[in-house]
């Protein structure tokens, strides 16, 4: 039996000294790509941050591991460089640090170029990262960064807002070529997705979704069948009916 990529254990999470995210538990497999949804202010992006390390959400219960073993005390840094990466809904701009310089210093010079061109971002190596960005531009950015980046789980916080309609497929399509096969000998990669609008389900292929309420995830199922739930019935108590479809979470 293969070992989960990611595995969080009744893991609580505040964001300085307010508790924001209780009682988590949340295993994503390797090759696995599952969809947070839930609404303003729920937790999701501190949750997020919580795996990543990203101060001042901290892990104030519970653990998080990755590919075994434990990392919730460990900097960003440590993390980055075991397999992590975190495609940013508000990513901090980088005055004197180019795209193109950012690109040699990872050796993915040849991916820079490549995946510049698919997600319209040719002509970026000699722009400051984030600088002057527009918001749709920051959005390909990020994704483009996780290409040079290589990582074996990719974190997304809401990829899909704030881009137009014109470049959410090609948005879409760089998210699938970043999960699938990166190479012969290389594994899938996993991915864990916060989205409000459900779009990106149009352009990826999701294995489950978690609906995160008030901090607490309250069902998980197929992603689809919950998204329709949601849109229907909004983040509420699931009917009987649905229970085949997905499966209730104790809070």
């Amino acid at each position: 039996m293969t070992e989960p990529l990611l595995t969080l254990s009744q893991v609580d999470v505040a964001a300085g000294e307010r508790d924001i995210v209780r009682g988590i538990d949340l295993t994503v497999g390797v090759g696995e790509t599952h969809i947070l949804f839930g609404p303003n202010g729920s937790g999701k992006s501190t949750l997020l941050a919580a795996i990543m390390g990203l101060p001042p959400c901290r892990v104030t219960r519970g653990e998080i591991r990755f590919a075994g073993e434990r990392i919730d005390s460990l900097p960003v840094a440590a993390r980055a460089r075991k397999g992590l990466g975190m495609a940013f809904q508000r990513p901090p701009a980088l005055a004197g640090v180019t795209v193109g310089a950012l690109g040699k210093a990872l050796g993915a010079d040849e991916r820079l170029a490549r995946e510049a061109e698919a997600l319209d971002l040719a002509g970026f190596a000699a722009r400051d990262v984030n600088v002057g960005f527009s918001g749709g531009e920051i959005k390909r950015w990020e994704i483009l960064k996780l290409f040079l980046q290589h990582p074996r789980l990719c974190l997304f916080d809401e990829p899909e807002s704030g881009v137009d309609l014109e470049h959410i497929a090609a948005v879409g399509a760089a998210m699938e070529r970043l999960l699938a096969r990166g190479g012969p000998n290389e594994e899938r990669r996993s991915a864990l997705v916060i989205t409000h609008t459900g779009f990106i389900l149009d352009y990826i292929e999701a294995d489950m979704g978690h609906m995160l309420v008030d901090g607490r995830l309250v069902c998980s199922g197929e992603p689809r069948r919950l998204f329709e739930h949601i849109k229907r019935h909004g983040y509420t108590a699931l009917p009987a009916a649905a229970a085949p479809l997905l499966s209730q979470t104790k809070g």
